[in-house]
């Protein structure tokens, strides 16, 4: 048998193969807002529906790979870009990714648009209150945010700034999280259907 080394598959050739479009499905929002809680609600029933996906939650990136960087806007920006960055290649793999970042600032959630390719993407915004998230306060964060632990804390003492135009805005302060699956599922459905 002879493989020809120099040509590796295309993209299309893997979605082909994988039987699904590769997408991101980037959540943001506040912190408490139910990112990573319907990231992982949206990976258990892609899974389960055969869909080979991967879940990129900020706070695991943030404790590994990106460990070296902190809360600044400069290292929020690189935060951002090195997980566009990891989105992307696993786009070209083929599969689905689901991306769990804060990602305060508009400008970078553009360029990992912009990074991964807008055919590639979609952005989620979770619209929480800050009020409904402090009392939701999962991580305890807010907590320590207001007793000065934790500086420039997003929503508090460091800007969030809501998308101008995102692909899908889900109000979690008032909505279930199985309404909330239930409109996830049915917008990323037709993007990953693969077309035989």
């Amino acid at each position: 048998m002879s493989i020809d080394t120099d040509r590796r598959p295309a993209p299309d050739e893997k979605a082909r193969v994988m039987g699904q479009q590769p997408l991101v499905v980037w959540f943001t929002g506040l912190s408490g807002s139910g990112k990573t809680t319907l990231a992982s609600g949206l990976e258990k029933i892609l899974f389960e529906r055969g869909v080979k996906t991967f879940l990129l939650d900020g706070d695991r990136l943030r404790a590994g790979l990106n460990r070296d960087l902190g809360f600044s806007p400069e290292d929020r920006e690189e935060n951002i870009r090195r997980a566009a960055e990891i989105a992307a290649m696993m786009c070209d793999a083929g599969v689905v990714v689901l991306a769990s970042f804060i990602s305060p600032y508009q400008k970078d959630r553009d360029r990992a648009r912009q990074i991964i390719g807008s055919d590639r993407f979609m952005e989620v915004y979770l619209d929480c209150t800050v009020d409904v998230c402090r009392h939701r306060d999962v991580k305890g964060l807010y907590k320590k945010a207001d007793s000065g632990e934790i500086e420039q804390f997003t929503g508090l003492s460091a800007p969030y700034e809501a998308p101008i135009n995102a692909d899908l805005t889900l109000e979690t302060a008032s909505q279930s999280i199985d309404h909330c699956l239930s409109v996830l599922l049915n917008k990323v459905l037709p993007r990953i259907a693969h077309a035989s």
